[in-house]
């Protein structure tokens, strides 16, 4: 017998970054700036990720290329990793994800990775929280996600081990 299962994923469009709450905007824009840093000669494609912790602190990552492929890291990965080893006692409560083409202003639709998604969903499996997602979405508009299971319904964690 097959049975057929639906799944369906909620998430939110919200129509721009001032409809977020201040902490959400504040994130957003960390993301943004950051993508002024982000190492990408190759590709020109600049990522930029931002989380706020439950201490209240703000940090930043940045995509990082290599010109030995797939030598780089993704902008995701740079913060949580640098955020895991250096306050592994705090809980990650926002995360942004934004990008952008070198020598262009305006934003386009972020999306992190299969990868990124997976070591998000490793994070919010180790704080036992839900991590909120903030990704910027097309013509200015932003994409607000409650957990990590919203972007990754179908997470490996350490209970299939």
């Amino acid at each position: 017998m097959i049975e057929q299962v639906q799944l369906n994923i909620t998430y939110e469009v919200v129509s721009s970054p001032e409809e977020l709450t201040d902490q959400e905007r504040q994130v957003l824009y960390l993301a943004q700036k950051a993508t002024d840093n982000a190492y990408a000669p190759y590709s020109n494609y600049l990522v930029g990720a931002a989380l706020l912790l439950s201490d209240g602190t703000m940090h930043q990552g940045t995509n990082q290329e290599n010109a030995a492929y797939p030598s780089g890291l993704c902008a995701e990965r740079t913060l949580l990793f640098g955020v895991g080893s250096n306050h592994p006692d705090k809980t990650i409560e926002i995360m942004a994800v934004t990008v952008r083409r070198r020598n262009e202003a305006h934003f386009l639709k972020a999306c992190s990775c299969g990868a990124c998604r997976q070591v998000m969903a490793e994070y919010q499996s180790r704080q036992n929280a839900p991590i909120r997602l903030i990704m910027q979405g097309e013509d200015g508009k932003v994409i607000r996600l409650n957990s990590v299971e919203d972007l990754l319904p179908f997470m490996f964690t350490k209970d299939q081990l």
